[in-house]
């Protein structure tokens, strides 16, 4: 029987082993969703709703165990508790707002004798591929809106955080969420591939690397479905001369290291004004200096292992590449297995760098930042844009009406001003270049989690 092992970034240790469903699982599985979903398009948002909130408050009360459970699996350390903070308010802006998003569309220009509007009805069934690094919020990010559209979920987590995906079954269950609507599977690639090219699924969510993205296309081809891609990001931060510059160092550094820097809109590249410079450099440093790292499961650690070796030494070579081409490292903390092959790794801060390095142009995904110092807008505009990728870009000004006009220049997805990694559900997720494409949250994101059917009914004859 083949199987998915867990093995934990803390001490190497397999935590947990689950059996890969069989094909014939897989299709009783999506025969279910398809048959429980006739229903629920039938059942008044407002019920769809009251399940939503008794999952959440079922997932809640797991997270005395959950939080640890996260720490095993991908190295979060315990002190920062779980995610759902940002799971309950994703959850409840999206129930809050079904009703209004999901009203028909009535024609702008009334007709006599006819009544023309435009429904938003469901997709059908909608397959979710949710990533490792903040489990519970990606998925949610999908998995709850598109059940209050109506459609069924069929989920697929990522091998490293398995357990993620029987809580969220645990929870729906608790809450009496009819059955087949919700279903977590644990499939290998190849299986996942088959799924996706069937023409059984009518929706697929998901986030991941852009090489996971292009397997998800290339899979998908021909059935029609729609997407939904988050994929890779690089996401930067501009410091002007008059940022309130503790402001900004302080969540700066959160943006860069937080999550051991393995956050899809985590601040991967700094661009400063020359004449803020030199200070801000030296409070990031003096900033960055005060983790400490070390295993997840202490209360002391602020920084945990990377969720697999080979991500460390990922951000290890950029490192050395980066070394090797003039950047000087500033932070060179010394920490306990922090060696080639190990996910332990400490937070590295470097200047010197140039775009001509990995580091600045390649996905870090890791407890890693490079500085550089700009003249003006117009250099750091360029440099922000001179990337594959498309997330969110920071701003770090007093002036409102300035990081405005900046961010109308900036390819990306979310323009951020005196904040970055942080995701608001009022307002849509979405990415520009190899970042992906389709929206999440916000009524748009229900925009993306139907499809529109029009009604042109003539009444009088």
């Amino acid at each position: 029987m083949e199987t998915v092992k867990i093995k934990s970034p803390v001490d190497g240790s397999i935590y947990a082993e689950r059996p890969i469903a069989t094909d014939q699982a897989i299709n009783a599985a999506v025969e279910r969703a398809k048959a429980a979903q006739e229903k629920w398009a039938e059942t008044p948002i407002v019920e769809r709703g009251k399940y939503m909130l008794a999952m959440l408050e079922a997932l809640v009360a797991m997270t005395d165990e959950i939080v640890p459970e996260i720490a095993w699996q991908m190295g979060r350390p315990v002190r920062y508790g779980g995610e759902f903070g940002g799971v309950r308010e994703r959850t409840s802006y999206m129930v809050e707002i079904a009703e209004a998003a999901l009203k028909p569309v009535m024609a702008s220009n009334p007709k006599d004798g006819f009544r023309r509007y435009v429904k938003k009805v469901p997709l059908g069934v909608v397959m979710v591929i949710a990533p490792w690094n903040y489990p519970y919020l990606t998925a949610v990010n999908t998995i709850v809106p598109a059940l209050m559209a109506g459609s069924a979920v069929i989920l697929k987590h990522a091998a490293q955080t398995l357990l993620v995906g029987e809580r969220f079954q645990q929870a729906f269950d608790k809450a009496g969420l009819p059955k087949g609507l919700f279903q977590n599977l644990v499939m290998n690639h190849a299986q996942t591939e088959k799924l996706l090219g069937s023409g059984k699924i009518d929706h697929v969510n998901f986030t991941g690397s852009v090489a996971g993205g292009r397997a998800i296309e290339k899979a998908a081809a021909g059935t029609f479905m729609t997407l939904g891609l988050e994929l890779g990001g690089k996401d930067p931060a501009y410091v002007l001369a008059d940022a309130k510059m503790d402001h900004a160092v302080a969540n700066l550094v959160d943006g860069a290291f937080y999550n051991s820097g393995q956050c899809c809109c985590g601040i991967e590249r700094v661009y400063v004004h020359e004449k803020v410079y030199d200070e801000f450099v030296e409070g990031f440093i003096a900033e960055t200096k005060n983790y400490v790292v070390g295993n997840p499961l202490d209360q002391a650690t602020t920084m945990g292992p990377m969720a697999q070796a080979r991500f460390a030494d990922l951000i290890r070579e950029q490192k050395a590449e980066a070394l090797r081409k003039g950047a000087k490292a500033l932070i060179n903390m010394k920490v306990a297995s922090d060696e080639q092959g190990s996910p332990y790794l400490a937070p590295e801060v470097l200047t010197g760098v140039d775009h001509q390095m990995n580091v600045m142009r390649e996905e870090s995904f890791g407890p890693i930042v490079g500085i550089m110092k700009v003249r003006n807008d117009e250099e750091a505009i360029a440099l922000m844009n001179d990337s594959p990728y498309g997330l969110t870009a920071s701003i770090w000004t007093r002036d409102t009406e300035h990081a405005a006009a900046i961010g109308d220049r900036v390819e990306t997805g979310t323009v951020f001003m005196n904040r970055c990694d942080y995701l608001d559900p009022a307002l849509v997720w979405t990415g520009v270049k190899d970042t992906g494409k389709g929206a999440a949250l916000s009524a748009i994101g229900y925009d993306n989690l139907t499809r529109p059917k029009s009604y042109h009914l003539r009444e009088a004859i």
